[in-house]
């Protein structure tokens, strides 16, 4: 067991007090975060130990948007037991069988998964937002500058930083005018955050990491699916899964404006956070995705409503500081 995945002193007393007393304890998963995942075994019972440990993670905003989900009749994880001094919290366990390695062992299901996907999306966008903090100007400025605070210094740039604020500052309001309603956004609805579980609620899908939720614009989450940082969706199915949101939820007509510029939003954002991941928590691995998520980004660009920041883009980052740019960095 490699040392980071190693349970947290305090899980056996928590687990205990829940119940559990002597069940195992087995590593699941960390996190691009300081959350890590654990199972929890007892006999034919299982569940998940969430190990967020303060005060680096806070717990709290996860127990609230899936109680939220819940009620709303989605499926997110049941909370079993919580201990929010220790950060520790136990859940309902969804199985193993997420989108991601069901769709790369069952192809001939890609389409009809992710068009479940879609519709749980038109669901949650019939709904009033939960009551969120906004997704607003400054958490979108915020986020984009991760690339010129992380990326560029990486590959030996000095950029317009001001310059790249100014360019977002002119493509946002058609995010934040848009007639769109306003809806909860999860924001990392992606292939490795969605469950296929058993039974016909929210289409037999379960969800996960939900904790940073705000209340947004309905296509960013569409965004997080089908440009998708760990897997490649084609352009093909992309098109489709809009057309498919679209005939569910009728979006007005700047929307497809909106789905580009959330999208190179939310990859110059991953751009910098996977760097970031690398330089400063030492986790290299994200490197690897780099150049997918360059290859989104400049196809987002093309679209007419992100014309001040492609410009940006072209004065500023030169092709030969794209795409591979990093990878002699990544592990093999």
């Amino acid at each position: 067991m490699v040392a980071d995945m190693i349970p947290p002193a305090a899980a056996p007393q928590f687990l205990a007090r829940a119940g559990w007393d002597g069940a195992a304890i087995v590593p699941l998963a960390g996190d691009a975060s300081f959350r890590r995942y654990f199972r929890v075994l007892d006999g034919d019972r299982r569940a998940v130990l969430m190990d967020a440990p303060p005060p680096h993670e806070d717990p709290r905003p996860f127990i609230a948007i899936a109680e939220h989900l819940l009620a709303q009749g989605f499926a997110a994880p049941r909370i079993e037991a919580r201990d929010l001094d220790e950060g520790l919290v136990l859940i309902e366990d969804f199985g193993d069988r997420r989108l991601k390695e069901h769709v790369e062992e069952h192809p001939a299901d890609e389409r009809a998964v992710y068009a479940r996907a879609i519709a749980l999306l038109a669901d949650l966008h019939r709904l009033p937002a939960a009551d969120l903090p906004p997704y607003d100007r400054a958490v979108y400025q915020r986020e984009a500058g991760l690339l010129t605070e992380w990326y560029c210094p990486a590959v030996g740039l000095a950029v317009d930083v001001e310059g790249y604020a100014t360019a977002w500052d002119l493509v946002l309001p058609v995010v934040e005018q848009s007639a769109s309603p306003t809806v909860t956004v999860l924001r990392d609805y992606h292939a490795e955050n969605i469950m296929l579980i058993d039974g016909p609620a929210s289409h037999g899908l379960g969800l996960l990491d939900f904790q940073d939720a705000l209340a947004g614009h309905p296509a960013y989450d569409l965004v997080s699916l089908l440009q998708d940082a760990r897997r490649d969706v084609s352009p093909v199915l992309e098109a489709e899964m809009i057309a498919h949101y679209k005939a569910l939820a009728d979006p007005p007509a700047d929307f497809d404006a909106a789905y580009a510029v959330l999208g190179a939003q939310r990859n110059a954002k991953i751009i910098g956070i996977f760097t970031r991941l690398w330089k400063r928590d030492g986790k290299p691995r994200y490197l690897s995705y780099l150049p997918r998520m360059w290859n989104l980004l400049e196809r987002d660009l093309v679209h007419p409503a992100l014309a001040p920041v492609a410009d940006w883009f072209a004065a500023n980052i030169p092709a030969d500081k794209r795409h591979a740019a990093l990878l002699e960095f990544a592990p093999a």
